[in-house]
């Protein structure tokens, strides 16, 4: 089969145009051997079914990190490359084009964000680039749709040229390219630019930003909040309880058999999160209770990625950043792993340092709870409002600030600066929002379904078994004495390593005061990551760096849980 790649610079709209030219049926995958991401599809071309692939954003075939190195790699197997070019950066862009001509490739140069030119006053001769480029050139505007039509017609004319240039001349070639082709006019800011000035200085940007986080999570609980209590809870309670409570009263409603699938009945009833069964709290769990909160925060996040607003944020919090150790694009991991910590360790390879992706990944795995997590919290503390939420997610706050301050002292080395790109504000596409929303959610429930039902597994063994009171027992001393919290918690702990959110469930049956509620959402929280979180971040720092951040996570967990149990 065909592959057809679309390559270039970052923020050039790649993925816009993917999503025009592919179906629904996408795969996100990991390149071999790395934990760059990519995502591939289907199209027909001329009767023909070809392979698209988007390929990681790259500046050059001169790689300077892992993400282009994927990319060069990726170009030895392709076919045929849709070059995407940003009309409003032709420069920098043809950059990347000279080199991709001069690889020997079959080369379509797609003129993206065409619409934009004539906002911002450039005028570009299309026709006259691909005469000088030899290759055809369409502009097109991926958000409308304008030119993808000709650009997959284009396709089977796509040509190999060899240009042929100095490569010490390369930029010098661009910029006489750039001058034949480019004439730009003066043209007064719009709307959309006055509020990209406001939104990057510090003065006015931090206010702003502030506001946009509050509105932020606000959306994701209304959204969250909505479909568990119009679509969710009433699917199970109205639906799914009778068949259960039927399937129940064919096992007798009692035996081992009848406790793993069913659970516990609580008053004669079935409790989703107390009964901790299989077919019960394993399904109620990833579904009712956490996926409208995942899904809610992915198409939050995907509207903040796509409109451009993200890089902006990594900027404004730079200077603070850097007090960790850290630079501004460290946000993206932390807000990342607010939705799942699993791509928020894999984002951490956007940093250059191993000093850098250890830092930004053991303060994530310690103070910023997984979407998932936060909806269990919610659902156990929020009845007592701020005085149980703020305690909880206070008390994480303060500690990711210390925990940075003092890694950035410990820590030998330095944090270099990166030079990241910040596009435009830009309306974003929906379906390709809406395809990147479904692969996350799918990812989500693939990864989480699978967890969660072997915890629940594992727990009832471990309580058929007496094992969890035996543990009880041996780590009475940490858990009752130094954390103030009943034996059976021990179970949450270990649970807690397959997923956090079935862990903070598990506290639920235990009947506890607010005081061990707010201590055990922070140990659960803090001690240690789930286990497909802690498989990311081995791959990421490597198994000795994994096991000194492991360190840190229990020995801070630990001492924090002691002290709040003292003070409250």
């Amino acid at each position: 089969m065909r592959k057809v790649l679309l390559m270039g610079n970052p923020n050039v709209g790649k993925s816009v145009i993917f999503s025009r030219l592919t179906g629904v049926n996408v795969i996100a995958s990991n390149y071999p051997g790395t934990t760059v991401e990519f995502t591939k599809g289907y199209m027909r071309l001329g009767g023909e079914k070809v392979e698209v692939i988007d390929v990681p954003g790259t500046y050059s075939l001169n790689p300077t990190s892992k993400a282009e190195q994927v990319a060069v790699e990726m170009l030895k197997e392709g076919d045929l490359v849709i070059d995407v070019v940003d009309a409003t950066n032709l420069e920098r862009n043809l950059n990347l084009t000279l080199q991709l001509l001069n690889n020997g490739k079959q080369v379509v140069v797609a003129l993206n964000l065409w619409d934009e030119t004539r906002h911002i006053g450039i005028s570009i001769d299309a026709e006259k680039l691909g005469e000088i480029l030899g290759v055809p050139v369409v502009p097109t505007c991926a958000i409308t749709g304008e030119g993808i039509k000709r650009l997959v017609s284009e396709l089977p004319n796509a040509k190999t040229n060899s240009f042929e240039y100095e490569e010490e001349r390369r930029w010098e070639k661009v910029g006489e390219i750039v001058s034949q082709v480019q004439k730009i006019t003066h043209r007064h800011h719009t709307f959309l630019e006055r509020l990209e000035d406001v939104s990057i200085k510090p003065v006015t940007g931090i206010p702003l930003a502030l506001v946009t986080l509050y509105v932020v999570f606000n959306i994701i609980r209304f959204i969250g909040e909505g479909l568990i209590g119009l679509i969710f809870e009433p699917i199970f309670e109205n639906l799914w309880a009778p068949l259960m409570m039927r399937l129940s009263d064919l096992l007798g409603n009692q035996g081992f058999i009848h406790d793993l699938l069913i659970g516990k009945l609580v008053e004669g009833g079935i409790d989703f999160f107390e009964s901790l069964g299989l077919l019960t709290t394993g399904l109620f769990v990833p579904f009712a209770a956490v996926l409208p909160y995942v899904f809610a925060f992915y198409l939050v996040l995907s509207f903040l990625e796509d409109s451009g607003y993200l890089p902006r944020l990594g900027v404004l919090v730079d200077n603070v950043l850097h007090r960790f150790g850290l630079h501004g694009l460290s946000i993206i991991p932390m807000m990342l792993g607010l939705g799942c910590n699993v791509p928020g360790a894999m984002a951490t390879r956007v940093l250059e340092t191993r000093r850098e992706r250890f830092i930004a990944a053991t303060m994530m795995a310690i103070a910023v709870p997984c979407m998932a997590q936060t909806a269990m919290i919610v659902g156990l503390i929020g009845r007592y409002g701020a005085r149980g939420l703020g305690a909880v997610y206070g008390t994480l706050f303060i500690v990711g600030i210390a925990l940075g301050l003092i890694l950035n002292r410990v820590l030998k080395g330095e944090s270099p600066e990166i030079f990241v790109e910040v596009p435009p504000y830009r309306l974003p596409y929906f379906g390709a929002l809406l395809k990147k929303l479904w692969i996350r959610t799918k990812g989500f429930l693939k990864e989480a379904i699978p967890y969660v039902l072997l915890g629940v597994f594992i727990i009832n063994v471990l309580y058929s078994f007496g094992i969890i009171q035996f543990i009880g027992r041996l780590t009475a001393p940490v858990i009752t004495g130094i954390l103030g919290l009943p034996q059976d918690a021990v179970g949450a702990l270990i649970i807690g390593f397959l997923r956090k959110d079935v862990a903070v469930g598990m506290l639920l049956p235990l009947g506890l005061n607010l005081s061990q509620l707010i201590v055990a959402s922070v140990v659960l929280t803090m001690y240690f990551p789930c286990v497909a979180t802690f498989a990311v971040l081995i791959k990421e720092l490597g198994i000795r760096d994994m096991l000194k951040s492991a360190l840190i996570m229990i020995s801070s967990a630990l001492i924090v849980g002691g002290i709040l149990n003292l003070i409250l």
